[in-house]
């Protein structure tokens, strides 16, 4: 596969690019993300679903805007899709050749079910999905479901519900209830789903989920992975859909969502409606990204390796030159954890989250060695998405910034309270981190350690003086139920 890879999605409602950049067989991240509002349907679904001449204009410009990006980051691989828009247009042939005669460029359109396939599979990669989740992509012309069960896509459909298509159908003509009649006869293919989560892809899903994480005064910056309770999502669409214009502002809706807000919006709610969902999770990821897996990931049945992080395995790439140090911190970390947890009242289950704070702990070096710890934390808060709750992303990016220093701050747990397990347990990780880094201090790779723990004192011994991990250690913040000597 090219190392790097642009993807363009051209959409009912807009035209997306991403730009791919691989930094090992797996690992990647994104290098560019542009968008264009073109409206391709505008008037299509009043008009037998043909495209109008301004649209398909304004859709070629955007084209070739987007190439000129894609050729200045000097992208070997160009994947060009298109979804409903394209697949209900009569005249689409138009279109197409336009675009392969004036700007070289294929465009392949791929049917609903293909479309639902892909919005799942990036989901289930990116996402820390579990089981019986079902996926929902609200676009301009149609909607795409599929289940998800550990990582197992399936059940794939696409219907013609969208938020152009029931706006110009129904909702400029203030028909409301010949729309949810209209609704609810396309949504009774579900009958037979169940799932307890529901996971919303596409712009109309983020839109609101935005609004959501603004209005609750939510402590990451992060919409990814952002989840909360279905009530929650329900009690808001019911706000929005019934809001004048001029309130949906105020209800965090962004201006240019005013005319498809409501449609999106009451799709949502019938879906919600219609199934027992408990909760909802926003996915940044999509068809786009999806697209892109399906190329990496062509010979692994796409899905990654099991146990495989790309976050992880990018801040690595990318962040950390020293790996030897990087894996001897995760295995002391690992060690400590596993003799004291117990002890210490800690779930077995936050060793995983100790183990990537650990190894990722030196990727701040990568910015500035005298505040590395800062840097860490950024780099944590920002990078470490793919695969991780905002719980895992906050306690990890925690543990770092407060390694071989003090314990967390109380101002700080105050802030990610909803976030952070309680206080003793965050004390007792962000120790054993910060132990483990002073145990490096010596740098040696090939230092041996003994340890060995006893009602509740840990023992560490050496054929080594140990001089320069004791005076770290001695500037350590200590836990009051565990005492360790040299």
């Amino acid at each position: 596969m090219s190392k790097r890879v642009a993807v363009i999605d051209i959409g009912s409602n807009s035209v997306r690019l991403v730009i791919y950049e691989k930094t090992s067989r797996f690992a990647f991240h994104l290098l560019n993300e542009s968008k264009s509002k073109v409206r391709l349907s505008q008037n299509a679904y009043q008009n037998d679903g043909n495209l109008s001449l301004e649209a398909m204009d304004r859709t070629l410009d955007t084209l070739r805007d987007f190439l000129s990006i894609i050729a200045s980051y000097k992208a070997r691989k160009t994947l060009c899709i298109a979804t409903s828009a394209l697949r209900d247009a009569p005249n689409k042939k138009e279109l197409l050749q336009r675009a392969k005669k004036e700007l070289k460029l294929n465009i392949k359109i791929i049917d609903g079910q293909k479309e639902a396939y892909l919005g799942a599979i990036a989901c289930a990669n990116l996402l820390p999905i579990q089981k019986d989740s079902l996926t929902i992509d609200i676009g301009g012309g149609s909607t795409e479901f599929a289940i998800i069960n550990d990582k197992d896509v399936s059940s794939t459909i696409s219907l013609d519900l969208g938020t152009v298509r029931i706006k110009e159908l129904f909702c400029d003509y203030k028909k409301k209830n010949e729309a949810i009649k209209y609704i609810d006869e396309k949504l009774s293919v579900l009958d037979n789903f169940n799932a307890s989560t529901l996971v919303g892809i596409g712009g109309t899903f983020r839109a609101l989920s935005s609004a959501i994480l603004i209005r609750k005064k939510y402590p990451l910056n992060k919409l990814h992975a952002f989840s909360y309770s279905a009530n929650e999502l329900y009690d808001y669409l019911s706000l929005v859909i019934e809001a004048e214009e001029y309130e949906l502002k105020k209800l965090g809706i962004k201006s240019d969502r005013f005319d498809v807000i409501k449609p999106g919006a009451l799709i949502l709610q019938r879906v919600l409606k219609k199934l027992s969902i408990k909760d909802v999770i926003t996915s940044g990821v999509g068809v786009r990204e999806g697209a892109f897996l399906a190329d990496l990931l062509r010979n692994s049945k796409d899905r990654f390796p099991e146990h495989y992080s790309i976050s992880t395995r990018f801040i690595l790439d990318s962040h950390i030159s020293e790996k030897p140090i990087a894996n001897h911190l995760n295995y002391l970390a690992k060690r400590i954890f596993d003799l004291t947890h117990k002890h210490l009242g800690i779930d077995e289950s936050y060793r995983r989250d100790l183990s990537i704070a650990a190894k990722l702990y030196p990727c701040g070096n990568s910015i500035h060695f005298y505040s590395k710890n800062k840097h860490s934390y950024y780099i944590l808060q920002s990078a470490l998405e793919y695969g991780f709750t905002h719980k895992q992303i906050t306690l990890i990016s925690t543990l770092c910034k407060y390694a071989k220093k003090k314990l967390p701050a109380s101002s700080h747990i105050q802030k990610y309270k909803e976030l952070l397990p309680e206080k003793n347990t965050l004390n007792a990780l962000s120790f054993i981190l910060s132990l483990s880094v002073s145990l490096v201090a010596h740098r040696p790779r090939d230092v041996k350690y003994d340890f060995v723990f006893e009602d509740g004192v840990l023992s560490i011994n050496s054929d080594e003086s140990l001089r320069l991990c004791k005076e770290s250690f001695s500037r350590l913040d200590t836990i009051e139920n565990l005492k360790v000597i040299f």
